[in-house]
């Protein structure tokens, strides 16, 4: 029986697996072109995946070589010779390879480059390179190199006129035999690498791959492939499941990020299909929000990741947390080094010119990242932790009495603070005060579209009930007006006929409390704070 598989390459006689073969044809393009390129994504995001189903499509035309550098120590990288010889010595072990042997190579360059290996006599680059390019010249179809993790060396001379060689040899093609295609995977855009040459030297930039084309294919996956998927595991397991709605559903909190999509299925398949304690399908909107949760409660390698990246580079840190509680907007330009970074590890995206955090998930935990941080220091997480038994009744969360509490508590503790302190802080100080009530049992997540400087809409889960919440700063009674509208729309997207309204307002005369609104056939409960 398949698999949903998170650890390595999946194998389609053994995975539940996203078809890929549209994109796969798109690269086989890129290839028959010639083309040297960088499959440049974030770590987990299917690089290894797609160069194993692509050395499959390829190898009827073309003599597929497929290295992986992680193979690879630092010290191999020490000086030139010893670079060469764990180079080659890489390479043979490819071609020989008794599961996967490839044919096609003339057995006396072969032969050559083995011979040359076990003498010692293997020296420089150059030396390497006259074999490589031998091999390719006598061999009975064009010959594609395909390099795995290439950016774990990338740190590094000997490297960098690895990369040189392989640019000039792509250049005199003509003239001399190389390889057809190159093809290199990892997560750092090694066609400009920023490399540190000594430790007393500043980094300095390179570019010895400029010849390199833009990979531009979507490696996300799209819902009807994440559909195709779940109807191979419907087709094993026949749960009933609504393909469609699941698919949806799983979309829109990954935005198709190939781990965090089969993240999701393997927990509901292992962890949630199993539990016979259960009150909900498994495969199931609920389903899934209960997989979020138990996700973002665990420790994962991506996770861990992103926790590091955002503690190295604070600029991208700084920029993260004013995207998410402060609304504030950033033209999406990849020469800014912090979005670069962003963008390179898949932590930010392009939304019509402005960053955004890239999923929803990343997002939750970035919120409950950041709020983590001031949880032991801050009096609203406090107050709401002393307090947050009262909130939930048999099993439902009572969001008017959250509300009203919110409204008790501000009013003590931060009524007489500035209007700078409060627009810069109010949404955050709500969100640290629902945390430890939900915490464990429910989440929250911010619908990206609707946040900016004046508008936050928060939807909160809680054991199968959905809540809106529209957070705003006080604007006029126009903008009021529109608001009331915006939050009446959204609860029709969500089948909801009851929405809650947080508004901070600065007037002095301002009429601090809750009312209700019948809007519609909508009631919004309004806190004023």
């Amino acid at each position: 029986m398949k698999t949903f598989n998170t650890t390595g390459r999946c194998i389609p006689s053994r995975h539940y697996m996203v078809n890929i073969d549209e994109k796969l044809a798109q690269i086989k393009n890129m290839v028959d072109h010639g083309s040297y390129f960088v499959i440049n994504r974030a770590r987990q995001y299917g690089k290894t995946t797609t160069l194993g189903c692509l050395a499959d499509v390829l190898k009827e035309e073309y003599i597929v070589i497929s290295l992986d550098f992680q193979k690879l120590s630092n010290a191999e990288f020490a000086d030139e010779k010893k670079f060469c010889v764990s180079f080659v010595k890489l390479f043979l072990r490819a071609i020989k390879n008794k599961r996967t042997r490839i044919r096609g190579l003339d057995i006396n360059a072969t032969e050559t480059l083995q011979n040359m290996l076990e003498a010692g006599k293997l020296e420089t680059l150059g030396q390497m390179f006259e074999l490589l390019s031998e091999l390719c010249d006598t061999a009975a179809r064009p010959v594609v190199l395909m390099i795995d993790e290439v950016d774990s060396a990338s740190n590094n001379q000997i490297f960098l006129d690895f990369l040189a060689q392989l640019r000039g040899y792509y250049l005199d093609r003509e003239q001399t035999a190389a390889f057809h295609s190159v093809i290199l995977a990892g997560v750092y855009d090694i066609k400009n690498l920023k490399l540190k040459i000594r430790p007393e030297e500043e980094h300095r930039f390179n570019s010895p791959w400029n010849i390199a084309e833009s990979f531009d294919i979507d490696m996300s996956f799209s819902i009807r492939g994440i559909a195709g998927m779940l109807s191979d595991y419907e087709a094993d397991h026949h749960t009933g499941m609504d393909i469609p709605e699941v698919s949806k559903c799983i979309y829109e909190y990954t935005s198709g990020y190939p781990f965090l999509v089969s993240y999701i299925c393997k927990t509901v398949d292992t962890l949630l299909m199993p539990d016979i304690s259960r009150d909900f399908d498994a495969w199931s909107q609920r389903g899934i929000a209960e997989a979020v949760g138990r996700i973002l409660r665990e420790r994962s390698p991506l996770f861990d990741s992103l926790n590091r990246q955002i503690d190295e580079h604070p600029d991208m840190r700084d920029m993260l947390k004013n995207v998410l509680f402060q609304g504030s907007r950033y033209s999406y330009n990849l020469y800014n080094e912090a979005i670069n970074l962003g963008s390179m590890f898949g932590y930010m995206k392009n939304c019509n010119g402005s960053v955004i955090v890239s999923n929803r998930i990343f997002e939750m935990w970035l919120y409950n990242r950041f709020l983590s941080e001031d949880e032991l220091k801050d009096v609203t997480y406090d107050e709401a932790q002393r307090s947050q038994n009262q909130f939930v009744r048999n099993g439902m969360l009572d969001m008017d009495l959250v509300f009203q509490k919110f409204l008790v508590h501000f009013t003590d503790v931060y009524e007489k603070n500035d209007e700078e302190f409060l627009e810069k802080h109010g949404r955050k100080l709500f969100l640290l005060y629902l945390k430890p009530i939900i915490n464990g049992t429910g989440h929250y997540y911010i619908e990206a579209e609707t946040r900016d400087r004046d508008r936050t809409d928060v939807i909160v889960e809680y054991l199968g009930q959905q809540f809106v919440i529209e957070m705003k700063i006080w604007r006029g009674a126009k903008y009021h007006a529109e608001g009331e509208r915006q939050l009446a729309d959204y609860l029709d997207q969500y089948h909801l006929k009851k929405g809650y309204l947080l508004i901070f307002c600065f007037n002095e005369k301002k009429n601090i409390g809750i009312k209700e609104v019948n809007y519609a056939d909508k009631l919004l409960v309004e806190a004023v704070v």
